[in-house]
């Protein structure tokens, strides 16, 4: 068979974008718009951005020379289809000076982040870490866990793969070294042990039942534990074991032996360790048709603290070394990198990524690529996940796709959706009234666009629908005047409202009221008995539709609602949990946390600190007299 040769101008097969005149004009002002930003740009390192003609940030690039980089655009006919369109949209470009190629590559990694550039390689799904906490802002410090930026007043641990992960892994530290884990209001008014020091795993500091010396000396072995010490920890724990036991103290041996054997199961749990490997992450990718799946296992105190996937949006076109580049820069732009990182292929500018990790991290970080031993079958079992998460990824968007074709039909759609967006509401009796959207479409749910509204209208309790027309009405608004040429993917093809025709009614007004004529509206109601399976569709102009309850589309369509119900429940109880945790000192001027502290413990309630008098308020550890007038004068009317 022969191979198919180049095409000798590139450009021109980009298709209709560039065909006649988008072609002969498009690319020329490209062209020219490149070239003028030539005349004025330096022969230094930095970052440089490509813009279209409404303001759209389409490429984010870096070079060690910006000027010899920056011409190599201008020679259109040399260049790969992907890089041609995009030069014939640029207008302008923007760039930022560095010190350093190795600055530029870390500047380029956070803009592309931030700013999600249409012809960059996205790393997507890149959510927070839970890391181990151990806290320094208390004399007795505790363990727990930490998701978001790194805590200012403790020590973080980690990363792990999974909330399951970190858990477990605090419940075995508690049951070796018996650190605390309750808040610090908790441990103030502690009058006797609570449960965790019945079942050791706490060793009661709260009550005195240990010296603070002994405390302090848990929690540094802890550290050490964490810190990559654990086999000299586990060496000291079976000498003082062998010598209590010795000494006939075996009360003190079990407490060790119990010690040895809770680490060990941190150590044991993972599915894969490698001895000498005790802080690094593996990543893998696999490649196979046009989509791709890099595989993250990381490793911390010579244990395997789990694996994530990752699926990067990318050009059909473009090589693993170029993909696995962008990744890498991109996951360490806001979080610590590990003193080893083991890849499965050779990434372009290795060494450049190298030195500009080792800055970010102010520690010497190295990229790898194991060709045998131990490190290598790391490597290959990462691979093997990589290539195992993509296929079940693949069959599951074809599966999605075929749900996605099958309810276009059934709704007499006019093509597939490609995003769907699902409304609900939440209240109690009128109360803490929250709106939720959840949004779906070919490779399912599509969590970062999850959206919840808390309704700030002057809306009578209780009232779906007005709740239904505030939440629709802030939604497509800012659509209007964020994306009013529907380029960004952010409008739907299908709503589904969580409703009967009232709600829908009120989905029609609203749109209707916006000029908004083109998006698909659809009410899910329960149907009779309100029970699963005999729900009625609504579809404006049309006559109900019922699905037949073993239909695959009914469950879909179940199952988007199901999902809604769940986000706006959950939006609902955490913004009545916080209000609940709010107190009425909280509004008293003047009264911060320690004072609030200190008037509950002498009076025993917000309500006592309410009906005390002004002498009694004095009386106080920390309200002065002016104080105490404010606070009774907060409480009680004096006009």
């Amino acid at each position: 068979m022969k191979p198919e040769t180049p095409s000798e101008n590139p450009a021109r097969e980009i298709g209709l974008s560039l065909e006649g005149d988008d072609y002969d004009g498009g690319a020329a002002r490209g062209v020219e718009a490149i070239k003028h930003a030539l005349k004025t740009m330096p022969g230094s390192a930095g970052v440089y951005r490509m813009i279209d003609d409404k303001d759209r940030v389409l490429y984010v690039g870096k070079a060690k020379n910006l000027k010899k980089r920056v011409v190599a655009y201008t020679r259109l006919m040399q260049l790969p289809i992907r890089i041609a369109r995009m030069v014939a949209q640029t207008v302008q470009m923007e760039i930022i000076t560095t010190h350093t190629e190795a600055e530029a590559l870390l500047l380029e990694s956070n803009l592309i982040k931030k700013l999600k550039p249409r012809y960059n390689i996205l790393l997507r799904d890149d959510k927070s870490f839970p890391y181990i906490l151990i806290t320094e802002d208390h004399d007795y410090p505790r363990i727990v866990k930490h998701r978001g930026a790194r805590a200012k007043d403790g020590s973080c641990f980690g990363p792990f793969a999974s909330a399951w992960a970190v858990n477990n892994t605090i419940n075995h530290l508690q049951r070796a070294f018996l650190l605390r884990s309750c808040t610090d209001a908790v441990f103030s008014n502690r009058s006797r042990p609570c449960l965790l020091y019945q079942i050791k795993r706490c060793s009661a500091p709260c009550v005195d039942r240990v010296a603070k010396a002994e405390y302090d000396a848990l929690v540094d072995i802890c550290r050490d534990f964490l810190t990559g010490r654990s086999q000299k920890i586990l060496k000291q724990l079976e000498a003082d074991m062998l010598a209590a036991s010795e000494r006939m103290d075996f009360e003190q041996a079990a407490m060790y032996r119990d010690r040895i054997r809770a680490l060990s199961q941190i150590r044991s749990h993972q599915d894969i360790n490698l001895e000498g490997v005790e802080e690094a992450d593996v990543i893998a990718l696999h490649h196979e048709g046009g989509q791709s799946c890099v595989q993250v296992f990381f490793f911390r105190s010579g244990s395997n603290y789990g694996n994530r996937s990752y699926f990067p949006r990318h050009e059909q076109g473009a090589e693993i070394a170029e993909i696995l580049s962008a990744f890498v820069g991109q996951f360490y732009a806001d979080k610590p990198a590990p003193k080893q990182v083991l890849l499965s292929h050779e990434i372009e500018g290795q060494e450049l990524v190298e030195t500009a990790l080792s800055i970010n991290n102010n520690r010497k970080i190295t990229l790898q690529v194991p060709k045998r031993g131990g490190r290598r079958k790391l490597v290959e079992h990462a691979l093997t996940n990589a290539k195992d998460a993509l296929g079940r990824r693949m069959a599951e968007s074809a599966s999605q796709r075929k749900l996605l074709e099958d309810l276009a039909d059934k709704l007499e759609l006019d093509g597939t959706p490609e995003r769907i967006e699902v409304y609900d509401n939440s209240h109690i009796q009128g109360t803490n009234m929250v709106g939720g959207m959840i949004v779906a479409g070919p490779e399912g749910f599509m969590k970062s666009a999850y959206r919840k509204f808390n309704i700030k209208g002057d809306i009578a309790p209780g009232d779906d629908f007005a709740m239904m027309r505030e939440v629709l009405t802030r939604r497509f608004a800012r659509a209007q005047k964020e994306d009013p040429d529907r380029e960004n993917g952010t409008w739907p093809d299908l709503c589904l409202i969580d409703g009967g025709l009232g709600q829908l009614g009120v989905a029609r007004e609203v749109l209707e009221d916006l000029g908004i004529e083109d998006v698909m509206l659809v009410g899910v109601a329960k149907g009779v008995d309100r029970n699963a399976g005999k729900e009625v569709l609504h579809i404006p102009g049309k006559p109900p539709v019922r699905l037949d309850m073993q239909d695959p589309v009914l469950y879909f369509i179940q199952r988007l609602r199901d999902e809604a119900h769940r986000w706006a429940i959950g939006t609902h109880r955490a913004k009545r949990s916080k209000q609940i945790g709010k107190s009425v000192l909280d509004n008293v001027p003047g009264v911060g946390g320690a004072r609030k502290k200190a008037l509950l413990h002498h009076f025993g309630s917000a309500r006592g600190v309410a009906d005390a008098g002004l002498t009694d308020l004095e009386a106080v550890d920390g309200i002065s007299a002016a104080l105490a007038r404010k606070i009774y004068d907060h409480f009680h009317d004096t006009e």
